[in-house]
């Protein structure tokens, strides 16, 4: 649907550029609706969305029951703060602990605070449960890692962009290399460790899927330490993996889960940070908090988006059409040498460009699929990650499969 005198899409990039901080770099396109797994720019053209938000769209843009849940919210109570109670939040609580089988929920809003928090527990557990001394918790985190852009989660970062000249940085994190379980052995061995912050996948490092039994083997090192193992699914979890949550695979509990993005369906900021009570209580009035954290709006929104989850069944449409994707770019690698290799699990998937990863390839490759009606985004310079709502169906992934593959095959570096 062309509206007529739409702002242009040059104009609003031109806006952009002279009013924004230049903190990112988007694909020259300027979106203004989206339904489902489509997305509309100013101009009116139709694009299937293959990134979702980062994850946080997995139940498809404005999905008409979160929308109505927030509209019917929107109308009669929006924010409280947590200086009083609110009819919304109690509910909401024992909806989730129960969704996920924990006992306890700490309500905030970006992944980023999710991440916080869960640091600030699990050292305060280290502390008051394990008898760690006073100012000595130590955190293990793993290289290439992306858990947010605070200074205390940057801390945690070895990308050179995401740290340079934004120190001095948080003490008390122990940097290791990702899927090498020897070197997490060895971290563990100083007793001053509080817990392992791990995804389960790393997605932001390009959909950098570990051994099978790594996340497993890490738990139970854990255990044996008396170790928080801390997931960090704001990416990976609602669905996303084709299991509720990645770590579901390796059949583990986490003692820490770190919730965002898709709980609210993208339609509102919500996150989550969940934990037993044995963990949890170490929390008291005054130690944490946010003005929004736990707001009727957040709430009920949740609700209905991980309502969504279940009754249309995402983790099993994720699961296969995963493996359905997954299967045609492997045969697309076999016709092209611009594709080194396809990874991922579920819908969360991307392919190594077989270039250099400072090179440009990537990025005019998303530029084609744009042309060609499909929107995804480089990442590590020579990684496109591919990541469309859940909703899609059989026949809707079967035409950006071939969008995909007719822009590869017919793209000139």
């Amino acid at each position: 649907m062309i509206v007529k005198d739409q702002i242009s899409s040059k104009k609003v990039i031109e806006l952009e550029d002279k009013y924004g901080a230049h903190n990112y770099h988007p694909l020259p396109v300027v979106l203004s609706r989206g339904e489902g797994v489509y997305v509309w720019d100013v101009e009116g053209k139709k694009y299937y969305d293959f990134l979702s938000a980062y994850s946080a769209v997995n139940q498809g843009h404005c999905h008409p029951k979160i929308i109505n849940a927030l509209k019917e919210q929107a109308e009669v109570l929006t924010l409280t703060s947590r200086a009083f109670y609110n009819d919304k939040l109690g509910p909401y609580e024992k909806f989730v602990t129960e969704y996920f089988n924990f006992d306890k929920v700490l309500p905030m809003n970006t992944g980023a605070e999710a991440v916080e928090t869960a640091i600030k527990i699990a050292r305060k557990w280290g502390y008051e449960k394990k008898g760690i001394p006073a100012n000595e918790a130590k955190i293990i985190v793993c290289q290439n890692n992306f858990h947010g852009r605070t200074v205390t989660i940057i801390s945690a970062s070895n990308d050179p962009v995401a740290t340079e000249n934004f120190g001095p940085f948080t003490p008390g994190i122990v940097s290791i290399k990702y899927n090498d379980l020897e070197a997490l052995r060895k971290a563990l061995e100083d007793v001053n460790v509080a817990a392992f912050l791990v995804e389960p996948i790393q997605g932001e490092a390009g959909v950098y899927v570990p051994d099978e039994n790594y996340i497993k083997n890490a738990f139970t090192l854990c255990k044996e330490k008396n170790v928080l193992f801390i997931a960090d699914e704001v990416q990976t979890g609602i669905a996303r993996t084709g299991k509720l949550l990645a770590v579901n695979y390796a059949e583990i509990k986490p003692d820490v889960l770190i919730l965002g993005k898709a709980i609210s369906g993208g339609v509102f900021p919500v996150s989550a940070v969940l934990a037993d009570n044995h963990i949890m209580d170490v929390i008291k009035p005054g130690n944490h908090g946010s003005t929004f954290g736990g707001n009727p709006l957040a709430c009920v929104v949740a609700i209905a988006a991980l309502e969504v989850v279940k009754e249309e069944k995402l983790s099993e449409k994720a699961f296969k059409l995963g493996e359905i994707f997954r299967k045609e770019m492997e045969n697309l690698i076999k016709k092209t040498d611009l594709i080194k290799l396809v990874r991922g699990k579920g819908l969360l998937n991307a392919i190594v460009i077989n270039d250099i990863e400072d090179s440009s390839t990537a990025w005019d490759i998303c530029v084609a699929l744009k042309e060609n009606g499909l929107l995804a985004k480089p990442t590590h310079g020579n990684i496109i990650r591919f990541a469309p709502p859940l909703i899609i169906t059989e026949e809707q992934l079967d035409d950006c499969i071939s969008i995909i593959s007719r822009t590869i095959l017919n793209f000139k570096p």
